[in-house]
């Protein structure tokens, strides 16, 4: 795991020039990304900088240095950050055809790729990536980012030049480059708690969607190229449970085994629920010591711990286990730099304890770990998944064929009604989306609905989005999967737009980032394509069975696991953040949220925001998840725009 940063001036309109000052400090602001080796290189007549920060996995001699050069005879050139897990087969074959290494890293086994196939080279690769590459004999740069967007990577191209980075702090590092909000990836964030790509917010700054290539050529033609798509490629019906069964679990063990591919110590992080016992389970296989565990929990709300079901699982498999507690206290410690190594907002309270699980690792030695994210997404996990099927069984599919007028009647009379009665929140905006036909599902983790996202924005806000809205977001992906798959299921259209939002710009943004800040490297076994590709292609009458989520991961890991690891209630990663805001994290609040900065830009009603606090503390109604994304928000205005944290 690395840092990767650059400069191309390709055709700016002064002549610029790269100088390695330049490089080196925008690639030493991802210090804590590769703090074992730093590396920079002038290219293109001095017209283009690689900045790399190296963390050291797969060989650890200097041969692993970057950036590096391909063939002798060939002017190409490579900075990457992640692991290629199929780089020795590909190396056998690379090497039968003329290719001649000096290391042995997954790195120089991509260079070569490039150098045999072009632009084919992605496509052969089987692990998690943001790449650049630099072709000296046809004048071009290439970004790639991995299949499911494991690994970030940002861009910015104006004025005859692109800059690109791993994360967006090397990026306002460039002095041509200054800090402001999109009000646009705003409406999205606020929805969200992250911006899709290839939105930031970050003005003028952007994000390589998960899947993607992108192709920069002497004349600045800048193309966006998708080489992958979370689509179902087969029906996978036809085949007997017991099948699907052996596969999975095949496929899974496949994953876990690739994925500990290291040079340095592993482990994984443990709360005792399905996916880290898995991880544990397959890992224990394939070891004659040991598998390290580390598992966090809080001083403030027991019922948010983790540590018997962990304890219980690492005694079972006699892991070497690490616990951590943490609370309000280190939350607030934290928070300046939380901020710093977000980049932008992933108003996600689980960051924090992610950040200690992760620097307890590196603490004990293990600077790769693997983890859990990806199995609740592509086999049903969630509870809300559920929930949001049951209703498109019960009603929706049916009602949505309905007059539009009809359905339009229907909401006017239901909207008031359940605001009336002090129904759920999501109920009132079902009920909204239902007669604005609206799509049913809209992700899995939506914070501000469109309700209230109207009660929160001004006038001005909506005046700047001029006529975006977050539903056009959903929609590009919803009608891209019915137009390729017309027949498929609604779970996979479901888990479609997941593999699209969710997945890539938050939960494993805020992996990367997060472990990264701790020069950690996160491994998502789950989130193997082989693995995805096979998940996605099951019926949902297979992932779903008498309520329960995961069915078919759960009946292939019987063999590994007790059912009441397996068939437990599921409680989820998470953090006391009711209870943080309630209580000890007021001041912040009122410090950070109330009387931001941001609040001179009147893009929201402060007196809604106020409202929302003063029931937040007097437990009248839980706007823990609301307010945190705003004080996410306003912390990140300060750091970023203002520059005054």
């Amino acid at each position: 795991m690395c840092g990767i940063c650059g400069v191309w001036e390709y055709a700016s309109s002064d002549g610029a020039r790269v100088g390695t000052s330049l490089i080196e400090r925008m690639r030493d602001t991802m210090a804590h990304r590769g703090p074992d080796d730093a590396g920079c290189a002038i290219l293109d007549e001095g017209r283009l900088g690689f900045g790399h920060r190296r963390l050291s996995i797969i060989d650890l001699s200097e041969a692993g240095h970057q950036p590096m050069r391909g063939c002798s005879h060939r002017d190409v050139w490579i900075t990457f950050n992640g692991e290629i897990y199929n780089h020795l087969a590909l190396r056998e074959g690379l090497e039968a055809r003329g290719h001649r290494y000096v290391s042995r890293t997954d790195t120089e086994t991509i260079i070569h790729l490039y150098e045999e196939h072009g632009l084919e080279f992605v496509r052969h690769l089987d692990g998690d990536f943001a790449i650049a590459l630099w072709d000296g004999e046809s004048e071009r740069l290439v970004l790639a980012r991995d299949p499911l967007g494991v690994k970030p990577l940002y861009f910015h191209q104006s004025g005859g030049r692109l800059i690109f980075a791993s994360e967006i702090k090397a990026i306002l590092a460039h002095p041509q480059i200054s800090a402001d909000l999109d009000e646009r990836a705003l409406c999205d964030y606020l929805s969200f708690l992250t911006t899709p790509a290839p939105q930031t917010l970050f003005r003028g700054i952007r994000k390589l969607p998960a899947g993607h290539m992108l192709v920069c050529e002497r004349d600045g033609t800048l193309r966006m190229e998708r080489y992958w798509d979370a689509l179902p490629k087969r029906a996978l019906a036809e085949r007997a449970e017991e099948e699907h069964i052996v596969e999975i679990l095949r496929l899974l063990r496949a994953s876990i085994r690739k994925r500990m591919m290291s040079d340095v110590p592993f482990g994984v992080f443990l709360s005792g629920g399905v996916d880290s016992s898995a991880n544990v389970a397959l890992m224990a296989e394939e070891m004659s010591q040991p598998v390290r565990t580390f598992t966090v929990g809080f001083r403030e709300d027991e019922a948010l711990n983790e540590f018997e079901s962990a304890r219980r699982i690492a005694k079972l498999f006699s892991t070497d286990h690490h616990e951590i507690v943490i609370g309000a206290r280190e939350m607030a410690d934290f928070l300046p730099r939380l901020i710093f190594h977000q980049d932008e907002p992933l108003a996600d309270p689980v960051c924090v304890p992610l950040y200690y699980v992760a620097r307890l690792a590196r603490e004990a030695n293990t600077p790769v770990v693997q983890v859990g994210e990806g199995s609740d997404e592509i086999f049903c996990g969630y509870a809300n998944y559920v929930r949001h099927l049951r209703i498109h069984e019960l009603f929706w599919r049916r009602a949505e064929k309905l007059p539009r007028a009809l359905k339009r009647a229907a909401a006017a009379l239901a909207v008031p009604a359940l605001e009336a009665t002090g129904s759920r929140p999501l109920g009132v905006e079902l009920a909204r989306r239902f007669g604005a036909d609206e799509p049913l599902f809209w992700g899995g983790a939506i914070v501000f609905d469109e309700c209230n996202k109207a009660r929160l924005v001004t006038e001005k806000l909506n005046r700047a989005l001029a006529g975006h809205a977050t539903l056009d977001t959903i929609s590009a992906h919803l009608s891209r999967i019915a137009a390729a798959c017309p027949t498929v299921d609604y779970l996979a259209r479901m888990t479609y737009l997941e593999l699209k939002l969710r997945l890539p710009e938050l939960l494993l943004m805020r992996v990367d980032k997060l472990t990264m800040a701790t020069s950690v490297e996160a491994r998502v076994p789950f989130l193997d394509q082989q693995l995805v590709e096979y998940a996605i292609s099951l019926p949902q009458s297979l992932k779903v069975k008498d309520g329960i989520g995961k069915w078919i991961l759960k009946r292939a890991l019987e063999r590994l696991l007790p059912r009441e690891v397996l068939y437990q209630k599921k409680r989820g990663f998470g953090a006391p953040i009711r209870a943080w805001l309630q209580r000890e994290a007021t001041a912040l609040l009122d410090e950070h949220l109330l009387h931001a900065s941001l609040r001179r830009r009147e893009l929201f009603d402060y007196g809604f925001i106020a409202r929302m606090a003063d029931e937040h503390r007097r437990g009248k109604r839980d706007w823990s998840f609301h307010l945190w994304s705003l004080l996410n928000l306003s912390l990140w205005y300060d750091r970023w725009i203002e520059r005054r944290i």
